[in-house]
């Protein structure tokens, strides 16, 4: 190993210079080249240290004697600027034939004896120097390895920071990308997943990973053929590190078992992945293009009675048994939240009798609405909720046969429930208009398009009442959906509004400010023409 501190750079013998040049590339990994290129400079600084810092003083080893030539340059120009790097063409003339302005003449300097301070800034020069290459060289590897599992050994930790010797360079794992209670030692050998390769001050970093997602599906590529074949894919994984995880696979091939082929003969397959992940417990899955078969498998061990899918939201109810409900939300609620996060779903676990406690309750309410705004009695009431209907718009503007199709009603009654729900309409648009002037919400913002009566008493209730005070909000201060206490909750985050028709609505109050921008801009226009239009 070639000791960086005690590099010769003058008054050794030549060769030796260019045999170390070649054990330090060697060990580094770098080019020769580099090696010479950062003697040169270190040569050069100590040469201008004795001769002048101003001198244009420069340094040249030859690449096959080890001959170290020092040199002043000197600038041949028309008139001079700085007297001590440049000459006049006369001058220039009286020291080398020929010279002409643009060219170089080269005045040769006697080799210089190092003293000792200018010895050891020399060897610093080219300490940095090879150290910047072999940088280079390790980011030039490393950048397009993100993605890849690499082998390596421990080298040291700090503060739970794991720094890791790659052969020809060195990573680190985070405490953020180890897993958790893992205990890992210098000298132990260590796989880990690139994640990220970046260049900073300091110089390139390898960042490792051994809790990335990512870690475990390429830890099953490596153990289970069919996956590094293409056959089986990998749709998505979650994990909890160090304690549990899902893996959803897709077989490609009818006649292979996905899940049957990742676990392996006897669980071998399987186990050789846990045995890396420090014991973390993998529930394989097979992957559905279906969301409720996908989802009902995600949440496996667990049983599912029941789903309801929202697709808009990506939101879905699943309706389990009482007994299965700890197995489905699973410990400090890790089941449900890995199966969130492999289907990208959000889940809401009910039991059948919350379900059923849920859906009585709204058979109730929606009743309740039927027999206020129709004045109708529970019968009817009970019948429409029961054959579908939901709202009184639905009574008003669905198809008449739609409603003769309820056992016990004729075209008289049908007619009658028309009526009775047009009436209803008018009435609520009008007293939610009323509403919302008395909030002082203005006529143009009730002008946009997609906002509705009970949308605009809404706003108004918020504060919203103009154009500009609609305009300056975000998509998500109008619907955002908000946490589990209803805290950041959006203005119209109840009415089914998606992000699409939220920026709509936010564009359209915008759009008078760039209206206005362009009469202000015709306008100026008009003045630097002297007033001709």
């Amino acid at each position: 190993m070639v000791d960086m501190e005690n590099i010769p750079v003058a008054g050794y013998d030549r060769l030796e210079l260019l045999q170390i040049a070649d054990a330090v590339a060697r060990e580094k990994s770098i080019e020769a080249e580099e090696v010479l290129i950062a003697m040169e400079l270190a040569i050069q600084k100590a040469a201008r240290s004795k001769y002048g810092l101003e001198h244009d003083v420069r340094a040249e080893i030859d690449r096959k004697s080890g001959d170290i030539k020092l040199a002043r340059y000197l600038e041949v120009v028309d008139e001079i600027e700085n007297e001590i790097t440049q000459v006049t063409t006369k001058e220039a003339e009286a020291m080398q034939a020929g010279a002409a302005v643009g060219d170089f003449i080269i005045d040769p300097l006697p080799p210089i004896d190092f003293g000792r301070i200018a010895a050891q800034t020399a060897k610093q020069v080219i300490v940095q120097r090879v150290r910047e290459a072999e940088r280079k060289r390790q980011y030039e590897e490393y950048k397009d390895r993100v993605a890849e599992i690499v082998n390596g050994i421990v080298k040291r930790t700090d503060f739970g920071n794991i720094t890791v010797d790659l052969g020809r360079a060195e990573g680190v794992i985070r405490r953020d990308e180890s897993i958790p209670r893992e205990s890992l030692r210098p000298g132990d050998r260590v796989r880990a997943y690139i994640y990220d390769v970046r260049e900073e001050l300091r110089g390139p970093q390898i960042f490792l990973s051994r809790s990335h997602p990512q870690f475990m599906a390429m830890l099953f590529a490596q153990e289970v053929p069919e996956i590094y074949d293409g056959i089986i894919e990998i749709k998505s994984v979650a994990r909890d590190p160090g304690s549990r995880a899902k893996i959803a696979v897709l077989s490609n091939d009818s006649s292979i078992d996905p899940v049957g082929a990742c676990v392996g003969m006897r669980g071998s397959r399987v186990q050789a992945v846990v045995g890396e992940l420090q014991g973390e417990k993998i529930d394989i899955i097979q992957w559905s293009p279906d969301p409720a078969t996908f989802i009902v498998n995600g949440l496996a061990p667990a049983e599912v009675t029941k789903v309801v899918l929202d697709e808009d939201q990506r939101k879905i109810e699943v309706v389990v048994p009482d007994e299965q409900l700890s197995l489905a939300i699973g410990r400090r609620g890790q089941n449900v939240r890995l199966a969130s996060q492999l289907t990208q779903w959000d889940i809401m676990i009910l039991t059948e009798d919350e379900e059923s406690e849920r859906r009585q309750e709204e058979f109730n309410t929606r009743s309740q609405m039927f027999i206020d705004g129709l004045d109708v009695d529970d019968v009817l009431a009970h019948l429409l909720v029961t054959e579908g209907f939901s709202s009184i718009e639905e009574v008003a503007y669905v198809p008449i046969e739609d409603l003769l199709t309820i056992e016990g009603f004729d075209g008289e009654i049908a007619e009658e429930l028309r009526n009775r729900a047009s009436v209803f309409l008018t009435e609520e648009e009008e007293r939610l208009n009323a509403e919302r002037r008395s909030l002082g919400v203005e006529e143009d913002v009730a002008a946009i398009s997609g906002l509705t009566p009970q949308m605009l008493v809404a706003l108004g209730e918020a504060g919203v009442k103009t154009l500009d005070d609609l305009g300056d909000l975000a998509t998500d201060e109008l619907i955002d959906a908000g946490n589990s206490e209803g805290e950041g909750r959006g203005i119209l985050a109840g009415y089914g509004l998606d992000e699409s028709q939220a920026n709509e609505i936010i564009m359209a109050a915008r759009a008078h400010w760039f209206d206005d921008e362009e009469v202000i801009e015709s306008a100026a226009e008009v003045a630097e023409s002297g007033g001709e239009s």
